[in-house]
């Protein structure tokens, strides 16, 4: 559900099914580890955790949009 936010969010639509997962998946590592870098806690549960894993997915798709920019 993350990756299909994200990218929606980014891009106006989303990757497809797979694309969408592969996307949450990697937003959610990446949203944990900014989360826990910066100390920041949403409280845990279902909403919070798609709250980081939403996060973690925009931030990849606007890294990944800034190298093949820059590319």
């Amino acid at each position: 559900m993350a990756g299909a936010l994200a990218g929606r969010l980014v891009q106006g639509s989303g990757f497809g099914i797979v694309g969408d997962i592969v996307v949450g998946i990697i937003g959610a590592l990446l949203g944990g580890f900014l989360f826990s870098t910066f100390g920041v806690s949403t409280g845990g549960g279902l909403i919070g955790s798609l709250l980081v894993a939403t996060i973690g997915a925009v931030v990849l798709l606007y890294g990944v949009r800034l190298v093949s920019r820059a590319s």
